[in-house]
Order: structure tokens, then sequence, then C-alpha cells
């Protein structure tokens, strides 16, 4: 089997309001799609975040680095993806740190799409098959206009009447008091039964951050995501140092090379690898295998459709993230089929060949950028 073709295209979405978290303000939702053919007919697909702030039409370098990477990768056998991701990572070319490996994550997500198909498995029982059920939280809990505490609490309670048992927030766009008063609405809201995670998105500096860690202690918080910036891992260590919550990070970590160091320096209780950023689900799989290692739970960041396979794949999964369309815009037309949550809060894996899920390339269309 040899790969014939690579194509990437970009397709945004804007939101009817902009939604901001703890330090970035999003005005559309924007991802990164790669195909990958092979001479035999199988199709492979793979996608990313767009990178940029730019208006939601414009231009994305993710599709011009693939346009340029695939040269590597035509004509090689898919089943090669330790060479062909070697290949990829040329830190004076392309690769390292930043967009670039984003790109090579949705060709990698692409061909293992293409090895799971050609084998006829779902993804997760290649990869490992550890679980065939994942615990699930819905994120939202986003900053926006004319959004109250009233409005976050309806929010949060409609996750909860869509079945979820652990919801995600955001803070750090507010001074902490205020921010406690959105905790305590939500906390209210949920009721003590279901898991609050609340996420930062690296909004504080390290002093700030363990000042809301004590904060959140008093709200039962389930974790505290990403308190600091991801270069600051030693005061990611510090916050986890002082507080019982778990701190959570990981999901602008890029590499086995930058986790070993997220690990080796005490960052994280718990961590959110994105195969979507990282480096693919090549790359994922060493990670998962350091974070077993180091006895640390995994709770992948990113898009449900690719993550629920590896969170299902590997020891120590914790729970999924889950976005409904009103965060994640594109998901409400990108697949013909979507994930359900159970009445106990759970996605089970597809179980369709592949990544189980298939592109609704007539409903993508309106939202392509030429």
């Amino acid at each position: 089997m040899k790969i014939v073709d690579v194509q990437a295209e970009l397709y945004s979405k804007p939101y009817d309001t902009p939604i901001s978290n703890g330090k970035y303000t999003y005005y559309a939702a924007k991802n990164v799609l790669v195909r990958v053919t092979t001479d035999e007919g199988i199709t492979g697909v793979g996608w990313c975040g767009a990178g940029g702030i730019g208006e939601p039409k414009s231009k994305d370098v993710i599709v011009s680095v693939i346009e340029d990477m695939k040269q590597v990768v035509l004509g090689e056998d898919p089943f090669n993806v330790e060479r062909i991701w070697d290949n990829l990572y040329k830190p004076k070319l392309w690769g390292r740190k930043g967009l670039t490996t984003r790109a090579i994550s949705a060709i990698d997500i692409a061909l293992w799409d293409v090895m799971a198909q050609a084998l006829e498995q779902p993804l997760y029982r290649l990869l490992g098959g550890y679980t065939d059920e994942v615990k699930c939280y819905i994120a939202g809990g986003y900053y926006a206009k004319g959004k109250g505490l009233k409005e976050l609490a309806a929010e949060m309670e409609s996750y909860v009447a869509q079945g979820a048992k652990a919801v995600k927030m955001k803070v750090g766009a507010v001074p902490l008091r205020a921010d406690e008063k959105r905790v305590q609405a939500v906390r209210k809201a949920i009721g003590d039964g279901v898991d609050l995670l609340v996420d930062a998105n690296n909004a504080y500096v390290a002093a700030d951050a363990v000042r809301m860690a004590k904060i959140l202690e008093t709200y039962d918080t389930y974790w505290f995501e990403e308190p600091v910036s991801p270069d600051n891992m030693r005061g990611s260590a510090e916050v986890a140092r002082s507080t019982p919550v778990p701190v959570a990070a990981g999901e602008n970590e890029y590499t086995r090379w930058g986790f070993r160091e997220l690990f080796e320096s005490g960052a994280v209780d718990i961590v959110n690898p994105d195969a979507m950023v990282l480096g693919g689900i090549t790359e994922y799989r060493k990670v998962a295998a350091l974070a077993a290692a180091y006895e640390i739970p995994i709770a992948p960041h990113g898009l449900q459709e690719v993550h629920v396979h590896l969170l299902a794949a590997f020891p120590l999964p914790l729970i999924l993230e889950y976005y409904n369309p009103n965060v994640a815009g594109l998901n409400a037309v990108m697949f013909h089929e979507r994930l359900q949550l159970t009445d106990k809060g759970t996605v089970k894996v597809p179980q369709g060949p592949g990544l189980g899920v298939s592109v609704n390339w007539a409903a993508l269309a309106p939202y392509k950028v030429e």
C-alpha cells in the first residue's frame, strides 16, 4: 500500500458571540482537515486546530506547511508511521514546537485512520484496547458578552440535564473573588453529585494560582487545569505542592521530550495530552507510556472523536473531554455520526473501522476557507 495524495483544507465557523477563557478570545471554531489517500482506495482523515487570531476567514499557515510536508509522505507505506514521523520532525525544517508540529499531528492521525481501516479494526483496539467505554465531562463555562452568573449556571445545568456527571468551567479573566462567585454559582447549580473541573488556561502567575487553588478547595474541585504558563513548569509544580486539588496540564505541550520534562518536574498530577497538538497518535503512544511509568492518570484534551479512542486504548484512563457545538462549533456539521453520552455520564467508543466516524464534507462545504 502506498500513499498517493495528501490534501489539507481549512474550515471556519464564526461564533455568534465570541467566547473567552482566562487568556484567549475565540471568534470562530477553526479546524484544518487532512485527507491521506492510498493506492488501494482507502482514505484516512486527520485534523488539528487552526492557529492565529485573524478574522474567521483568514488563511492558516498549517495548510501551507502540510502542502510543503506532503513531498515526504507521498509514496510511503502508511504503516511506516515511525519513519514518516521521523522524516517530518526536522527542527530546522518543520517540527519541535508550534503550528508545524500540529501539521505533523493532523497527517499522523490520518495515517492511523488508514491503518485501522485497512485492518478493519476500530482505532482504540489497534492501539491497545484497554476499555471500550470512558467517563467524560462537558467542557464549557466560557466568558462571553452578556453572560452573567445566571447564564453561566443555566449553561452548566443544561450539561447535567444532557447526562453529564462532570463539567468544566473557565477562570482567570476576572479578579479572584469575582471568579470565586462564578465557581460558587456553578457548584450550587450542578449540586454536590457532579464533578466540577476548573481551567485557567495559563492565566495566572504562580502566586495567584496558589491563592486560586485555596479558593477551589472549598468547592470540592475535581482538578485545577493549566494554572500557569506551559513554560513555567516550576510554577506548576509549586501550585501542585500547595494544594490537595489535583493540577492538570499538558494540552500545550509537544512531543515525548516536552512531556518528560513535565513529569520529571512534578508539574502535574493529571496529564492532558492532545494528539492534535503534540505530534499525532504516533507520539501520543510514547506520552501514554511515559504517563504509565510515572503512574499519572491521562485525561486528553481536544475533540472527542479522536481522543475517545486514545483514552480507551491505554492504561490509567481518567476522563474524556467532550465538546458541545456551542464550543466546538464545527462539530455540529463535521461528522455524520455524533458521540452520545450515556445515562452514566460515559461515552462508548465507536466500533467501526478506523476512527469510526465519517466526515460530512457536504455539510462542511459552506465553511471552507478558500
